[in-house]
């Protein structure tokens, strides 16, 4: 079967599970681990990295560094800017201390971390200057909800935005009430972090659930496989789970070429309804 991928708005294509990097470049000693996880990801397609200059203060951009050293356009490099840096000249700034820390001279796409006291405007012009400066290809936001998009799309060149990164996973389904719509009406994707609900740290029924697992049972795949496949069943939606073991390296890459049929996705709806109402954006 082949690899699900969802497209940008400008055209660009990515494979619809990429690799995420929270909780990395913590430890010196989880180094070499980390990398070789990230490698072996992106052996197995999973392209796309998402990073953030918040992570480990850094240390995550390295450990990405040290990942795509000689195979750089193997990859589409996402990081995020904190919000306190998110105009003029310290977006610059910024920008420039994330590529140095992933030794490459440009991020394929840059976002806003989360919404904070500087103006969307600003973010806009700062993300325009680094675009126009060569520093990034792309940019987009993280954690904002719909009122928020709909401000960033009244102002001007706003609606360059690729994409809009937030939480979802089946037991954290509020976008789906209005944001998710919102953005599937404006071809805008959705980016899922911590589509596996963190190994079931945010919510432990999620991968031990008598269904995800009966499912997992019936194809021979993993519980989290099915998890991913779920977050993804639209074409419109990128999950971003982080791994560092070898197999869970490998499950996720797997559920790249797993799809769910519409029983399936039925019996995960009705072990984990969505909202019929409008629920505060989920956040960690």
């Amino acid at each position: 079967m082949k690899a699900k991928t969802v497209q940008f708005p400008d055209g660009t294509t990515v494979p619809a599970i990429g690799q995420g990097t929270w909780y990395m470049g913590e430890r010196n000693s989880d180094l070499r681990a980390e990398v070789q996880a990230l490698q072996q990801g992106l052996d197995a397609g999973m392209t796309l990295i998402d990073t953030a200059e918040m992570y480990a203060d850094g240390g995550a951009e390295r450990v990405v560094g040290e990942a795509i050293a000689g195979r750089r356009d193997a990859a589409f490099l996402v990081s995020k800017v904190y919000p306190h840096h998110a105009g003029g000249a310290k977006a610059i700034a910024a920008c420039e201390q994330s590529l140095k820390r992933l030794k490459t001279e440009c991020i394929d796409l840059y976002l806003l971390h989360w919404r904070g006291s500087i103006p969307l405007h600003d973010t806009v012009a700062a993300m325009e200057t680094l675009q126009a400066s060569g520093k990034i290809r792309r940019w987009g936001v993280s954690n904002l909800d719909t009122d928020d998009m709909q401000a960033l799309w009244k102002i001007p060149g706003g609606q360059a935005c690729m994409t809009n990164q937030v939480l979802y996973h089946a037991a954290a389904r509020g976008i789906e009430f209005d944001l998710r719509p919102w953005c599937e009406e404006h071809s805008v994707p959705v980016m899922a972090y911590c589509p596996l609900a963190q190994a079931g740290k945010l919510r432990h029924d999620v991968l031990t659930s008598a269904v995800m697992q009966a499912i997992a049972r019936a194809r021979g795949v993993s519980s989290s496989q099915v998890a991913l496949a779920w977050v993804t069943r639209t074409g419109n939606v990128i999950a971003i789970p982080k791994a560092v073991q070898p197999q869970h390296v490998k499950d996720n890459a797997a559920a790249l070429t797993l799809s769910l049929t519409e029983d399936e996705i039925a019996q995960i709806d009705a072990a984990f309804p969505a909202p019929n109402h409008k629920t505060p954006l989920d956040m960690v």
